[in-house]
């Protein structure tokens, strides 16, 4: 068999990744809101906004929510160079490609076996993202490059005036097999009359033809004025004569020129199966930036609105077609909250990240209107939104482990018994499921493998008693401060000492992976040369001979939404 080469993007720094901790997530209760009353008996509470490092965040999702996601929609940093308020959106190339692909992986670990990425970005960067894409979600499962028109006016300063923006578009399984879980959209009310005065109401019609050649599909039609009539050439009818039979008996096939033109089938309005989307998308369809402006200006009159948000239609056509009533969408770049916002509308679960203040000034108070039902803009009235539900708050919790004053790695002073545990329980692959019979079923990974966590140091006449409580067909790992005899004694137990269980499995103490361009390390400044010496570093080869040293430990967060 001959070996196919699979082709793959280089960049400088593509081999070094991070040793990520998983963060447990803490709830700010003040933060969190919901509806005073439920509107429906289908009201959504438990949506999740998490304020934090978004590839943090996402690896303390992936536990709880691997295969559980329907949509992702990113709108990330566009790499473009350019300062927005809310975030840097530049950075190196290299950087700029190992820190979508980190957070690519986990977005693929975290989506359904049907789900799919809806990711939108520009032509600065859109042909290189295609391509690591590839990489991470396996060439066979593109499914397309959506062109959305963004602006509609001329733009006279550049060149080339730019006029869209790419969807790149990805599933967990190959394009024909996931074509069978995207929803069609909507059929528009546009050519639907009732010039018959058909008892049945307005109606439209489509032909009655299909392509190709299929033997039980070629016979004659006479038409009203007594004309006989074939397919067209080069296809067939549209069903068989016994079918067509059946249209004809219920008053169903039209045919216009006054009775003289090929026949139709009138459809009815409620009838129509939907349309199947396009790789086109106007500003007339989807809004474009002007009008996502007005959306945030409508809602923050006395702020400055974000530089480059995405309409509400924009996200409404995305997860129309993406997912159902009650499905998971997860926007790790939640930017001004627009994802969060239409999913709650539109009855869909939803998770955001973000890391800038604008989580409070922004996304917090647009999801508390949408809740309340006073977000009167978007797409509230397309989808007869009243209100209800609500959301969580949470925030990442800080590294599990810290330095003393002489430099050794502790358990953080910021721990509790209850956050060690449940700590523990992700950074050793356990759900934590604290049991309230038995103190040490503080998390599980099977029916009957329990883990325990303490501080204590534990003797040799304890671990006896938890040996014979957990008894001979289950196990426990403990996690305790030490212990006392012999690691091996009891068959049934594991015991291992906390921190140094831990040490060797992550970067700790490490609290922003974020796309920022200024957390970036300063290059050391250089004794002058003599004159015949090589030439100095510009400040970009300076950045890529660090990024070559593996300098590089942060980015910026936040989406260009």
């Amino acid at each position: 068999m001959q070996n196919k080469q699979r082709l793959e993007l280089t960049w400088i720094g593509k081999e070094n990744r991070p040793r990520l901790e998983p963060r447990i997530l803490l709830e700010d209760q003040e933060k969190s809101y919901h509806a005073k009353q439920r509107v429906t008996d289908n009201d959504l509470f438990d949506n999740r906004l998490i304020f934090g490092d978004n590839l943090l965040a996402l690896k303390a999702l992936e536990q709880e929510f691997t295969d559980k996601v329907k949509c992702v929609f990113i709108d990330p940093p566009y790499n473009t160079g350019s300062a927005f308020e809310h975030y840097d959106d530049g950075v190196e190339h290299s950087i700029w490609l190992s820190l979508m692909r980190d957070r690519l992986e986990i977005l693929n670990r975290l989506l359904s076996r049907d789900g799919s990425l809806w990711v939108t970005i520009d032509d600065n960067e859109a042909h290189y993202l295609k391509v690591l894409c590839d990489e991470v979600f396996g060439r066979p499962n593109f499914i397309a490059n959506i062109v959305w028109q963004k602006r509609t006016s001329r733009e006279n300063r550049a060149a080339v005036g730019s006029s869209h923006d790419h969807i790149l578009v990805y599933a967990k399984m190959p394009a024909p097999e996931w074509k069978a879980f995207r929803n069609k959209l909507p059929a528009n009310d546009a050519g639907f009359s009732n010039p018959d005065h058909d008892p049945r109401g307005p109606w439209r019609s489509i032909p009655f033809s299909a392509q190709g050649f299929r033997e039980n599909q070629m016979y004659k039609i006479l038409t009203p004025t007594g004309k006989t009539l074939d397919p067209p050439k080069g296809r067939c009818w549209g069903a068989t004569e016994p079918e067509y039979r059946k249209y004809e008996a219920d008053g169903r096939v039209y045919f216009p020129k006054g009775g003289d033109g090929r026949p139709r089938i009138k459809l009815f309005r409620g009838e129509e199966e939907g349309l199947v989307p396009m790789t086109w998308w106007t500003a007339a369809d989807c809004g474009d930036t002007e009008e996502s402006k007005k959306e945030i200006l409508a809602l923050y009159p006395d702020q400055e609105p974000f530089g480059t948000p995405k309409p509400e239609r924009l996200l409404k056509q995305i997860i129309t077609i993406a997912t159902k009533e009650g499905d998971l969408v997860l926007d790790s770049f939640a930017g001004s909250g627009t994802t969060g916002a239409v999913a709650q509308k539109m009855k869909r679960r939803w998770i955001m990240v973000e890391l800038g203040e604008h989580t409070y000034t922004h996304i917090i108070p647009r999801l508390t209107k949408v809740i309340d039902g006073t977000d009167s803009g978007g797409v509230t009235e397309s989808t007869s939104w009243k209100g209800g539900g609500g959301f969580r708050c949470f925030h990442l919790a800080p590294s599990l482990l810290e330095k003393d004053r002489f430099g050794n790695l502790i358990i953080s002073k910021q721990y509790n018994a209850t956050m060690l545990a449940e700590a523990m329980c992700k950074i050793m692959g356990f759900t934590y499921a604290p049991s309230d019979e038995l103190y040490w079923q503080q998390g599980r990974s099977t029916e009957n493998d329990f883990l325990y966590v303490t501080t204590q140091t534990l003797t040799r006449e304890q671990l006896a008693k938890l040996s014979d409580e957990v008894g001979e067909h289950r196990s426990l790992l403990i996690c305790c401060a030490a212990f006392r005899g012999k690691a091996d004694a009891f068959p049934n137990l594991t015991v291992k000492k906390i921190p140094s269980a831990v040490l060797a499995k992550c970067e700790w103490g490490h609290d922003d992976y974020s796309l920022n361009v200024a957390n970036l390390p300063k290059v050391a400044p250089q004794p002058e040369p003599p004159a015949d010496a090589e030439q100095p570093l510009t400040p970009k080869q300076a950045r890529r001979r660090a990024a070559q040293a593996n300098l590089f430990t942060a980015d910026s967060n936040g989406g260009a939404e």
